[in-house]
């Protein structure tokens, strides 16, 4: 009993202090599989083992499948803080938090006040009546319904994303990195950090704008000027973000205390605009304009709107007849032609103005703002006036330019979604608060762009930064009671904007980096020991810096559209990916999207790109572009199970289906290699060179399956087998990158080398993508005679990949390849073309030249003739032929005639044959070996003392001189007497040796040699090698025909020997043996 007891208790951890090690690297691990875990809760918790009985027949699968009560278990216990202010905050703070309550942030907090508050800015109070004077009512209404459409549908779009599942830190860039991939995710997500930075600086510029134009107009840092005002909006603008910065540093808890008061402002200043509208109706506010004519005056330096005034019956100049008219009396022609006249800024809702205001009025920089619908007397003037006291555009205004100038007042829909992790139910939360926030923000935009243009004077609209009222802000003169509400609520909503932005723009690059897709960014993940991202803290305000240098809010805003647009475009095409692909696991919680909608608005933020600025559209795109291939090529390979890797495998099927509706046509061919690698006792590759000549050959195309085979039974050795798999995998996958092959490596599991490579030649590859030639090594060991085992696998890979129709491949010493850092500067490339085997001999050399090791050598084609061949027209025949197929080659005939069968050859024929016998002999028991033996005697004798009139040669047609006899009589006892050994002799040569050997025995003994086709083919072996090596010895590559393995397989034993004296004395051989098609065509 107390063992049963013991077995069910729990097992803990004995290990004392070594168990925090273990447990930080089981830690480090479990990090690396959180994003692939089906669970939402999954830490290292004690080990709850099985005691009951109701469910025995899973007992087994509880370590890895857990019960349902305990995956219920986790869900019920589940919170997600996300990573930044408040896990910040608590480590400030110095308090541990052992136990979490559950967010209880609803939608109106939780998701509507912040996207508000994210919306509306900086655009609305310095810039939007600017935009409504020069583009006009019609002309901005669709400047902002296309900006807010765009927003609502990429609202709905991330919609959709963030109600399929709990979206961590990391807000859009988690989402677009989990869709799309980590090359999208990261090339997107550096996009939007520098957009979020930028905005940082457009935030802070208007900041100092307000102070520097509305708060204090008398800057003192540099003198006044045309440059002036820019070099103060850098120094004050520095020094701003300085102070940012520095806050922070020291504790974002400030800036979140201080995050209501923003939100107070800008609702306060948007409240007093209303009223303002309101009060207009009843009583206009008394703020009017100078016109000179039609030109509006900047009234900051006079306060009289008229050329004189009566003082006591006295009429005196005013100060604005003394700008126009110099000491002697004479004045400006303009000034003296037209009246000074002062009209309204602000004449009210129902003034009617409205009409005016309608349609846009655009113009180059430096021209005056006037009044269309004032009289004037148009003079010719020589000169610019920009001395003068009139209202200029600072800048060319066009349609374009606006909208990109706009765009950036509807960015910031993503804070809700930045903040699921507080929310109480995010999935309902986050559609319903963006969307309401973006259908609020959109109807104050459009109502104030209405109410703007019925209420204010144009002239007056266009006029930027309010210097023909008295530098008050345009927006604060409608404002009541007062425009500083206007200038204060301004001036405080862009602090708190700027503070958010250098706030989240350090957590967003900190996430990015802490991925590990960019290995440049590494740096970036630390910081302080509360996590604080100091590093990225610092990058971000060096970026920043760059926006502030710029000094013009005008030239950023465009900047950070572009950075908006881009990553909005990709939250659209993460949708529309998911929705067409249809994965199982794409159930959104938010039902209202449609593929459609995504598409619409991808399309409508590209065109807003190209719309707002095409060159800078094209810096954002080169930008991500680099930063993609960046992350492709050198960045870590990360598994988030995105779109795109569902839209490769569609395509992929898709394209599989389409290569097997039709067969393939010759123009179309090319090797598709199968690599039969050999490992050794660590499981490494034998031969890496095998590689690097695949890549060679291949020169990264079409397609490589570089497979081998792991020796043991897979269901009972299921653990073993399994763990060898995964580093026979892994170091295939080693040895390909290090030889920077591509393809694909796959490991078969057999209980022996022979049937793993029949399994693999049978089954590699997929539909059209099947392999259709065999590549593999030459067998070291001179010949196999001493492996019988390996001698018949390879024999029968040969007669596997002839049965199959696939080339085969087979390059003997391999290890003498030459490396792809290595240049062949000189040498050929030596074809012997004996028989015609599809034209893989040709293709070869010229796919080999493609590549940089190979390309300097020329390549040469030798063949054979006969006596009764024509080689000088052979010769003809096969330059036109080369011709025709385009291929560069020398072309030479070689002549090869009947000659005698020499001694030697008889030699090596009867060596062979028995070494063959041997082999037989060793793999037999003692009597069997005996009955064997004595077999062998019986024939050979038999074989000497028949006398055939014909069927067998004459002796005297062997023509073999006595001397050669006797030579190669000695050499062959010599040759058995090493081959058998002590124990062992051949019962021919054995008696032989005892007596004195005639020649007439030793030509009757080789003339029944004479009729086996052994003989035969030794000779053409011998022949064959002595041409090659006269021509070929010195040659970088030789490429011969692979004769075929016999159909008999009696005579296995002598077909490898054959194949070694037809390579023997030459270094590097690739054997070709076809695949009984047809490879390479003359026609077009």
């Amino acid at each position: 009993m107390e063992a049963c007891q013991a077995r069910l208790r729990p097992r803990r951890s004995v290990d004392g202090g070594g168990d925090n090690t273990s447990r930080q690297n089981k830690k480090n691990e479990y990090d690396s599989q959180k994003e692939s875990s089906p669970f939402i809760n999954t830490d290292d918790e004690e080990e709850h083992y099985y005691e009951g009985k109701n469910m025995a027949l899973f007992e087994e699968e509880m370590d890895s499948n857990p019960m349902v009560s305990s995956l219920l278990n986790k869900l019920a216990n589940y919170t997600n803080l996300t990573q930044g202010v408040r896990e910040h905050e608590e480590a400030e703070d110095g308090v541990r938090r052992v136990a979490v309550k559950v967010p209880q942030m609803g939608t109106f907090i939780g998701v509507y006040l912040p996207c508000m508050q994210n919306i509306l800015g900086v655009i609305l109070f310095l810039r939007l009546t600017w935009i409504v004077g020069t583009a006009g009512i019609l002309g901005t209404f669709a400047i902002v319904s296309m900006c807010c459409i765009c927003t609502l549908l990429t609202a709905i779009s991330m919609s959709a994303i963030a109600t399929n599942g709990v979206v961590p830190a990391g807000g859009s860039y988690y989402m677009i990195s989990r869709s799309l991939g980590p090359e999208f995710g990261g090339a997107v997500g550096l996009c939007f950090y520098l957009g979020t930075t930028f905005a940082g600086s457009m935030y802070i510029l208007g900041t100092i704008e307000i102070l520097l134009i509305y708060i204090i107009p008398n800057p003192t840092v540099f003198p006044e000027s045309e440059s002036s005002m820019s070099n103060n909006m850098r120094v004050y603008g520095t020094c701003c973000l300085l102070l940012m910065a520095l806050v922070v540093f020291v504790g974002v808890k400030y800036v979140n205390k201080l995050a209501l008061v923003f939100l107070a402002c800008v609702v306060l200043s948007i409240m007093a605009t209303y009223a303002g509208v309101i009060k207009t109706a009843i009583e206009p506010p008394e703020f009017n304009v100078c016109l000179l004519g039609n030109r509006s005056l900047n009234n900051k330096m006079f306060e009289i709107c008229a050329k004189t005034v009566s003082v006591k019956n006295v009429t005196e100049f005013t100060k604005l007849w003394g700008i126009f008219c110099k000491p002697n009396a004479t004045c400006d022609d303009y000034f003296d032609l037209n009246n000074l006249t002062e009209i309204p800024a602000v004449p009210g809702l129902l003034s009617g103005v409205i009409k005016d205001n309608l349609w846009g009025d655009y113009g180059p920089a430096g021209t005056y703002l006037e009044r269309k619908s004032q009289p004037s007397v148009q003079v010719q003037e020589a000169s610019s006036h920009m001395d003068k006291p009139y209202v200029f555009n600072d800048i060319a205004t066009y349609f374009t330019l606006l909208v990109g100038i706009y765009f950036p007042s509807v960015t910031g829909i993503m804070a809700g979604s930045n903040r699921s992790g507080d929310l109480r139910d995010a999935q309902r939360s986050i559609p319903i608060g963006t969307i309401m926030a973006i259908l609020t923000t959109s109807f104050l935009y459009i109502s104030c762009v209405v109410l703007f243009g019925a209420c204010i004077e144009g002239v007056v609209l266009r006029d930027k930064f309010g210097y023909s009222v008295k530098n008050n802000p345009v927006i604060g003169i409608l404002a009541w009671p007062s425009p500083w509400v206007i200038v204060i609520g301004s001036f405080f909503s862009c602090c708190g904007a700027g503070l958010q932005s250098l706030t989240g723009a350090p957590r967003l690059l900190q996430a990015i980096a802490r991925d590990g897709i960019i290995p440049f960014l590494q740096v970036f993940g630390h910081g302080k020991a509360n996590g604080e991202p100091t590093w990225a803290l610092l990058l971000t305000v060096g970026i920043c810096e760059i926006g502030i240098l710029i000094a013009s809010l005008d030239a950023v805003a465009p900047i950070l559209s572009m950075f908006f647009l881009m990553c909005y475009l990709f939250v659209n095409l993460a949708c529309a990916v998911q929705t067409l692909l249809r994965t199982p696991n794409w159930r959104p919680r938010f039902k209202f999207y449609h593929w459609t909608l995504s598409f619409l608005g991808m399309s409508l933020c590209l065109s807003l790109m190209f719309v707002c600025s095409w060159y800078y559209a094209l810096v954002a795109m080169v930008i991500a572009g680099c930063l993609y291939k960046y992350i492709e090529y050198r960045g870590a390979v990360k598994e988030w199970g995105d779109g795109i890797r569902g839209l490769s495998l569609n395509a992929a099927r898709y394209a599989l289906i389409r290569l097997e509706e039709v067969p393939l046509h010759t123009k179309n061919w090319r090797p598709q290699l199968l690599v039969l690698c050999k490992l050794d006792s660590e499981l490494g590759v034998k031969h890496p060179r095998l590689l690097t000549f695949t890549s060679q050959l291949k020169a990264g195309k079409g397609l490589t399956i570089v497979s081998s085979v792991l020796e043991g039974t897979y269901m009972t050795r299921g653990n073993e087998a399994k763990a060898g798999e995964k580093v026979c995998l892994s170091n295939l996958k080693a040895a390909m990158a290090a030889e920077k092959m591509k393809g694909f490596s796959h490991v078969v599991v057999s209980s022996n080398l022979r049937d793993g490579f029949s399994l693999l030649i049978q089954s590699a590859g997929l539909g059209g993508m099947k392999h259709n030639a065999v590549l593999m090594a030459w067998p070291a060991g001179g010949g196999l005679v001493h492996d019988s085992l390996a001698r018949r696998n390879f024999i029968e890979t040969v007669r596997e990949t002839t049965a199959a129709q696939q080339a085969l491949l087979v390059a003997k010493n391999i290890d003498h390849f030459p490396s792809n850092q290595d240049r062949l500067t000189e040498g050929t490339i030596d074809v012997w073309w004996i028989v015609h085997d599809g034209g893989m001999l040709m293709l070869l050399p010229f796919l080999l030249s493609q590549h940089k090791v190979w390309r300097k050598c020329k390549m040469r084609i030798f063949t054979v003739a006969h006596m009764e061949d024509n080689s000088i027209q052979m010769k003809k025949d096969l330059q036109m032929f080369l011709y025709q197929l385009r291929l560069d080659a020398v072309v030479e005939v070689v002549e090869m005639h009947e000659s005698d069968i020499s001694a030697f050859t008889y030699e090596k024929t009867l060596v062979m044959e028995q070494r063959s016998q041997l082999l037989k002999q060793m793999q037999l028991s003692r009597t069997e070996r005996e009955r064997e033996i004595q077999s062998i005697t019986d024939v050979s004798r038999g074989s000497v003392k028949r006398k055939k009139p014909s069927g067998s040669p004459s002796l005297n047609n062997l023509c073999l001189p006595e001397d050669e006899v006797a030579t190669a009589t000695e050499r062959a006892v010599v040759a058995n007497h090493v081959a058998t050994g002590p124990t062992i002799h051949h019962p021919i040569l054995s008696s032989h040796h005892k007596q004195s050997i005639t020649p007439v025995m030793f030509k009757s003994t080789f003339g029944a040699l004479y009729a086996s086709t052994n003989v035969r083919r030794m000779h053409t072996a011998v022949k064959l090698n002595e041409v090659v090596l006269k021509k070929s010895r010195k040659s970088q590559l030789v490429l011969l025909n692979m004769p075929g393995p016999p159909k008999n397989k009696k005579g296995d034993d002598n077909y490898m020997e054959f194949l070694e004296v037809l390579m023997d004395g030459l270094d590097r051989v690739l054997l070709v043996r076809g695949g009984g098609r047809e490879v390479i065509t003359i026609y077009s």
